[in-house]
């Protein structure tokens, strides 16, 4: 009993459609395999956008507490410079005309207390 034409080309798209079918499911099977991975994989992403949420709520209360301190630290700033200038435009200015003066007396002053301490000690 010999094949007819007909009979070897059925033969071959039978095993053919057979080979491509298990091709067909094992890749339907990654790709769920694939799909129940990438699923898990957002979930995880999810989580941590949320604790990146979290950590960006904490670090703008840390920068609103920083420019806080900043513009007190301004204010401070300016507070001192304010001083500074009535020191310097109301105190050393008028007395500098004095300092040739009281400069050499404080040396003088001071050399002496030394020579006190050096005698009560000695």
């Amino acid at each position: 009993m010999s094949l007819t034409l007909n009979q070897v080309l059925l033969i071959i798209l039978t095993v053919s459609a057979v080979v491509a079918v298990i091709f067909l499911v094992q890749f339907l099977i990654q790709l769920r395999k694939t799909a129940r991975e990438g699923e898990k994989t957002l979930i995880k992403a999810q989580e941590a956008m949320d604790e990146l949420k979290v950590i960006e709520a904490k670090i703008n209360v840390s920068l609103d507490n920083a420019g806080e301190v900043l513009a007190t630290s301004k204010r401070v700033v300016a507070g001192i410079s304010g001083v500074t200038s009535f020191l310097t435009s109301s105190v050393i200015r008028p007395t500098a005309r004095f300092w040739p003066i009281i400069f050499p007396l404080l040396s003088l002053g001071l050399r002496k207390m030394k020579k006190k301490r050096r005698n009560k000690d000695g």
